[in-house]
């Protein structure tokens, strides 16, 4: 299934010499690089991707940002949920870890080589545009469980992709230096609506605001002194407490 939404006219009138693809989930992390590469001034394309996760309601936030911030946006189904069953994410009978991203039990969060699957749709969609800049947002905070947002992984990729295509394609991570904390400094100077993204893993209705993910955000948040939008008042007191308590068990 494809599913696509229409350019945007306000956007084609900036005529903007910079284009790049960008793989946006909806998350926190993929938003505050789409706003300053938008920012920046590039004419964006996102890749965004069903793949049997049990988070899918994080589509319906790329959906807002990328039909209001992109000139194309499309989502992808793709079937890793039939070659990755190991993991907590498209295996929703098994349990999601409560502890902080660092915690090795969080390995059962890896969905195998997903960000090698996006990032290869994104290229060839790039060479097809004839772009040569591919960009998502890994994170200092996911070197740790997640292979594949590593700095030399990135490099590597980038070498792959350039040797692959006749555009020479490009494969940045311009945050994978930046801890999740500092991508939200950015974001809060450029304004974000973070009320408008998703993090929790769980699949329920609202933020669990106890999985890893979930943690992560909190701790964000709380290092830059301000409540998480998306939360109600009540709902970030749990995030807090939860967060602060994981801590002192560690």
């Amino acid at each position: 299934m494809i599913t696509c939404f229409g350019r945007r006219h306000f956007l084609l009138s900036r005529k903007s010499k910079m284009k790049g693809i960008i793989i946006l989930s909806g998350g926190l992390d993929s938003t505050t690089l789409l706003h300053q590469l938008f920012d920046e001034g590039y004419e964006l394309y996102a890749l965004s991707f069903l793949y049997g996760q049990r988070h899918s309601k994080e589509l319906q936030f790329a959906k807002y940002w990328g039909e209001r911030s992109c000139i194309e946006h499309k989502i992808l189904e793709i079937p890793l949920q039939q070659v990755s069953k190991r993991s907590a994410l498209t295996d929703h009978t098994k349990s999601l870890p409560e502890d902080h991203y660092t915690h090795q039990n969080q390995e059962i969060t890896v969905v195998s080589n997903r960000n090698m699957v996006m990032l290869s749709f994104a290229i060839a969609y790039a060479e097809d545009l004839g772009i040569d800049k591919v960009f998502y947002a890994a994170h200092q905070n996911d070197r740790a469980i997640y292979p594949d947002c590593r700095k030399e992984y990135v490099q590597a990729l980038s070498l792959a992709s350039k040797l692959g295509t006749y555009s020479h394609v490009e494969v940045i991570a311009p945050f994978v230096d930046l801890t999740k904390a500092e991508i939200v400094v950015l974001g809060l100077k450029l304004g974000i609506d973070y009320s408008k993204t998703w993090s929790c893993y769980a699949g329920q209705e609202r933020p669990c605001l106890k999985c890893a993910t979930c943690l992560e955000r909190t701790e964000a948040f709380l290092v830059n002194k301000v409540k998480d939008p998306l939360l109600t008042d009540k709902e970030w007191k749990q995030a807090v407490d939860i967060y602060q308590n994981k801590m002192e068990e560690q």
